[in-house]
């Protein structure tokens, strides 16, 4: 005897449920930032910070080697 209620089974939800919490686990939750786009903010922020005369040009070229050699 064919049992049609196997087609309406919860296990299908299940799955889907797992999946979309994977796909966001590794999709959402974990941005991709790349070191040199974070390397090239860090050096954006250091030249405002330099233009506004919070630190003066030999902390600024020190701290730019520092960003610099950290590749």
């Amino acid at each position: 005897m064919f049992h049609i209620h196997h087609f309406f089974d919860v296990h299908w939800i299940w799955g889907g449920v797992i999946s979309t919490v994977l796909q966001l686990a590794i999709f959402g939750a974990i941005p991709y930032r790349s070191r040199r786009n974070f390397q090239e903010n860090l050096l954006n922020i250091l030249t405002k910070r330099f233009v506004r005369d919070e630190i003066d040009l030999e902390e600024f070229e020190e701290r730019k080697q520092t960003l610099k050699g950290s590749n």
